[in-house]
């Protein structure tokens, strides 16, 4: 009845996005889905009239509403400053956790890697892909990593939340802490403290470097992994692609009341009305929303249907291979095949029941509020010299003059490296400069101290980027030493 109906907002996206849409919502239609779609109009064609962030209004009221959204994959218009919809999706309704389930269906589906069986879960709405950039001078961009703790919090709480409703034995972490010790430190000490909630599931810690390097060569050695943001993104794509195919990996991204679910490839312009697209990945995401709704029935139904397709060798052509598979087809083919056998469970490949209800909820705990006291500040410079050389010892003997006080300079790094005093000529550097004023024996200073040197500066005819205050909390330093000292 109408009113069984499960209300879900639908987006046909761009590129081969409106084809796989049409074959998915056919196959969970066709199994019972109880479902009323809202369809919204996002990405490339909204971009291009004119709104930078690729969703209209009117959508967003369709989002607050069902709270479910099924979304195609959508292009992004390059540069002109527009946005990742994606991006702004999950960070606006709250959506902190991606998770991507890579499988392997050999010998079904062509692999290297027979046994892999490992979720990635995705911290979704920080770390370098908070956005923020700036250009600075002439030769220097940036963007800014933002971990939090309550954002690392709730992801790596999830992971094990998830381990633990799905029976799966061990959560490894990638983080680069061996470099960027303060942000992916954090999200490695949090890491560890959660671990300790749960002594029965295994944990671990990988660099990602050499952990990835390891997915990629021995993907059973996993079973969860949690990343920050951009690892996760990359090596998702990664486990995914040697599963078989990126093609057939679906994703969802789960927060507190509001869910995305969506496949994890691209709109793939150049297949566009081809019928030649894999609609394999946005069908396992909507079977993962099935889940979420509380039609884990139908969620069965359709995957394993979807499972006993890739026995028979049905394939589309990114993952047909003439020794393993039987059938070349189309999208509407595929979702044909796939209709055809709703209702059957694969022969050899494990079949899939699942339960409905398992609603993973997590909260961060309140952050206690530590001691803080500003040490001291880095002064970004965009400076050469007039006839166009970067001079360290030039730069340094100019600025180690200007003082507030015993507010002196401490050191100058370019990209990060230690460049005055006592820097080598050899030293390559760009018009981008870090000047560290302290006090001696770190001695604590008030912000007034630093407006004074600030003043000083420009005075001097120094262009000034930007500022970052050297703080200490509860003793501890919160900022970086400059390679090299």
């Amino acid at each position: 009845m109408a009113e069984n109906l499960v209300p879900i907002t639908v987006a046909y996206g761009d590129g081969i996005g409106p084809e796989i849409m049409d074959a998915t919502l056919r196959i969970i239609t066709a199994a019972g889905a109880k479902i009323k779609t809202e369809v919204i109009e996002i990405g490339e064609k909204v971009y291009m009239g004119g709104n930078s962030a690729g969703i209209a209004p009117e959508a967003w009221e369709s989002l607050r509403r069902t709270k479910v959204f099924l979304k195609a994959p959508i292009t992004t218009p390059q540069g002109g400053g527009f946005k990742s919809l994606n991006v702004t999706t999950r960070k606006t309704l709250g959506l902190f956790a991606n998770i991507r389930p890579c499988i392997s269906y050999h010998p079904y589906v062509k692999t290297k890697h027979p046994i892999m069986d490992l979720v990635i879960v995705r911290e979704n709405e920080e770390d370098l892909y908070a956005g923020i950039e700036h250009q600075q001078t002439d030769e220097v961009t940036q963007t800014l990593k933002l971990i939090s703790r309550p954002g690392t919090e709730k992801i790596v709480r999830y992971a094990f939340e998830y381990a633990k409703a799905y029976n799966r034995k061990k959560v490894t972490c990638f983080t680069k802490d061996n470099i960027m010790k303060l942000t992916d430190g954090l999200f490695h000490k949090i890491f560890d403290e959660i671990a300790k909630e749960y002594p029965e599931i295994e944990n671990e810690h990988w660099i990602v470097d050499i952990g990835a390097a390891k997915m990629a060569d021995t993907p059973e050695a996993f079973d969860v992994i949690v990343m920050p943001n951009l690892y996760g993104d990359v090596l998702s794509d990664v486990a995914a692609q040697i599963t078989g195919s990126v093609g057939l990996a679906g994703s969802a991204n789960i927060g507190e009341g509001y869910a995305m679910f969506e496949a994890i490839h691209g709109s793939a312009p150049r297949r566009a009305g081809q019928n030649m697209a894999n609609p394999s990945g946005l069908l396992l995401g909507a079977v993962q929303m099935l889940v979420h709704i509380g039609q884990g029935d139908i969620a069965s139904k359709v995957h394993n249907a979807w499972l006993r397709t890739m026995e028979d060798g049905v394939h589309t052509y990114d993952i047909f291979k003439e020794d393993t598979s039987k059938e070349k087809v189309g999208t509407k083919e595929f979702a044909d095949a796939v209709i055809a056998r709703l209702g059957q469970t694969p022969k050899n490949l494990k079949t899939v029941e699942y339960q409905a209800g398992k609603t993973i909820s997590v909260k961060a705990n309140p952050t206690t509020k530590g001691k803080k006291e500003l040490v001291g500040v880095d002064i970004f410079l965009h400076w050469t010299e007039k006839n166009g050389e970067k001079n360290a010892d030039v730069l340094g003997n100019q600025i180690a003059k200007i003082k507030e006080g015993d507010l002196g300079l401490y050191m100058i790094t370019n990209r990060g490296l230690k460049v005055y005093p006592n820097g080598f000529p050899e030293t390559f550097c760009t018009d981008h400069w870090r000047c560290r004023f302290q006090k001696p024996n770190d001695a604590p200073l008030h912000y007034s101290e630093v407006i004074g040197l600030l003043s000083k500066i420009t005075e001097a005819g120094f262009d000034i980027i930007k500022t970052e205050n050297l703080c200490t909390f509860n003793g501890e330093k919160g900022f970086s030493m400059g390679q090299g000292q």
